[in-house]
């Protein structure tokens, strides 16, 4: 009999176009040689032109989905993405504070078309009481201003951010500077993962592709997959961002707007096994 591969439970929303969200987590979980596992907090209509409607589930669902799994099965690294409200927020901090394993908390707070996922009202409980929780916090450059109100604009501002971040709580936090494109240009795509005393400064080549979407999920469910695998914070975010750029790299056009990051590029690769 084969023994179970490393379990990874991902709390997040389902993306009806597969690009993102639990769609996304489950790819990145198979393709890094993990057992995914999922607990559905809202469902959206989704494609790649945007979000045309969100239905968040009861907080009694999410936390039946929770411990069937958990209980049961168990995990070695918990993801969050998709939240919707502070009381499903709120839920699920409460349920992986109860749980011995890693937690990767990605605070999803707008899709890639600018769509809001997490209500106004649930941002004060991600600050207070999911944040708390975290082993790493992977916010983007919009989630730090809309969580902290810092605004980066340049590179050396990273810092700034991070100090911001940790502030609330999290073990560690990686600052992704994918935004900075805009707003300062280089040719790098360049991320700060600091607990406070240690700096890791990840750089990847930025690829003029636009089809990005779910790069976030992919990010935080990589991360996951590692740290469930005894990967070490700062390994499994090297790694996670070795195999995201590469996603990025083979993202393909779909629909008529965004198209997806490719989950699946390294297993068609023949060094792959």
């Amino acid at each position: 009999m084969t023994a179970a591969p490393p379990r990874v439970l991902t709390v997040a929303g389902s993306d009806s176009g597969g690009g993102a969200g639990i769609q996304a987590d489950l790819k990145t979980m198979l393709a890094l040689g993990v057992h995914g596992m999922s607990v559905i907090t809202a469902v959206t209509a989704q494609n790649s032109l945007g979000v045309q409607g969100a239905w968040e589930l009861p907080v009694e669902a999410v936390r039946a989905q929770y411990r069937s799994v958990v209980d049961d099965i168990g995990v070695q690294a918990v993801k969050t993405g998709m939240l919707a409200s502070a009381e499903l927020a709120g839920a699920v901090a409460e349920l992986i504070a109860g749980t011995d394993a890693p937690a990767v908390v990605d605070p999803v707070g707008v899709s890639k078309h600018g769509d809001p996922l997490l209500a106004e009202s649930a941002l004060r409980t991600v600050r207070e009481r999911l944040l708390p929780v975290a082993t790493v916090a992977t916010p983007n450059l919009d989630e730090v201003t809309q969580l902290t109100g810092v605004r980066v604009r340049a590179e050396e501002q990273m810092r700034e951010a991070a100090a911001a971040m940790l502030a609330f709580g999290p073990e560690w936090v990686l600052i992704k500077g994918g935004h900075l494109a805009g707003r300062e240009g280089g040719d790098q795509a360049v991320d700060l993962l600091t607990d406070g005393a240690e700096e890791h400064w990840l750089r990847a080549p930025r690829y003029d592709n636009r089809h990005t979407h779910g790069t976030g999920c992919t990010l935080a469910s990589a991360i996951a997959s590692h740290l469930a695998k005894g990967r070490s914070v700062p390994e499994a975010v090297t790694e996670a961002k070795a195999y995201v750029t590469g996603a990025i790299a083979a993202g393909f056009a779909l629909g008529g707007g965004i198209g997806p990051v490719d989950h699946g590029w390294a297993l068609r690769r023949p060094w792959a096994g």
